[in-house]
């Protein structure tokens, strides 16, 4: 199997190495042992374990998973040039990447946290002479999506690389609603749990608008509780999230 070498220990990398186990040999270089180890332990399987300071990335496919804000730093601590590096850090551009770190092919991802259970919504960008390869790998966690600019690919990540955390923000408020109204707090994580997942089958089929005119009925409990919502300018926040995501991503 292809070995992946992860440049980071976060949750993110954690995620996407738990959507590589089986498929590809992994190995993670990182500042402290005792988060390495805790990184295998959390992974369940074994990896191979660097210490960052003078590592040697000649020849390696890299997935760099440091924060943006460390980039300049941790380049500095490598040595050697890299096959290919895929990144998935918010807001940094190839040419910051470029600069910083010595590779033969460098690609932009966005991946989100469903990685860790194969469902992620990964968009990419870069070099075209690697896109085969990059999809490929990136494929093994869920779907991937090739753009054709960094804007596209800060916008998408205002949309998919945070959307997890916005549809989280609905899902506890939806299930808040029904507790206020009298559902025990278990049952209405039950039920929000089974929402989602059916939600999330059908929005592949079918566009929102239509899901939509589908459920609510004239004068009926869809309609007046989908009138609370505009009424409290959900649409208009969803909106708005996006857009200050991607400003924020175009500032990292």
């Amino acid at each position: 199997m292809q070995t992946i070498t992860f440049i980071g220990n976060g949750n993110m990398a954690l995620s996407i190495a738990k959507g590589l186990v089986g498929k590809y040999n992994i190995e993670v270089v990182g500042r402290e042992m005792e988060k390495l180890d805790a990184f295998e332990a959390a992974l369940e399987t074994p990896v191979d374990k660097y210490l960052l300071e003078g590592f040697d990335i000649s020849g390696r496919t890299l997935l760099l998973c440091v924060k943006p804000a460390n980039v300049e730093e941790v380049g500095k601590k490598l040595k050697g040039k890299a096959r290919i590096l895929l990144s998935v850090l918010a807001g940094t551009s190839l040419e910051k990447l470029k600069k910083h770190f010595k590779s033969e092919a460098y690609v932009r991802t966005m991946p989100n946290l469903a990685a860790g259970v194969g469902a992620s919504m990964t968009t990419m960008t870069g070099d075209q002479t690697s896109q085969k390869e990059a999809q490929m790998l990136m494929g093994a966690i869920g779907d991937t999506l090739w753009l054709s600019s960094e804007k596209e690919i800060d916008i998408a990540t205002a949309l998919a690389g945070s959307g997890p955390a916005y549809l989280a923000l609905i899902a506890e408020a939806l299930a808040d609603g029904a507790v206020k109204q009298g559902l025990k707090r278990e049952d209405a994580m039950a039920v929000m749990r089974g929402l989602f997942g059916g939600f999330g089958k059908l929005i592949q089929e079918v566009h929102p608008a239509l899901l939509k005119d589908g459920v609510m009925s004239p004068g009926g409990t869809t309609a007046a509780g989908y009138a609370a919502l505009e009424e409290g300018n959900v649409r208009a926040a969803c909106i708005d999230a996006v857009a200050k995501a991607y400003t924020k991503a175009t500032e990292l």
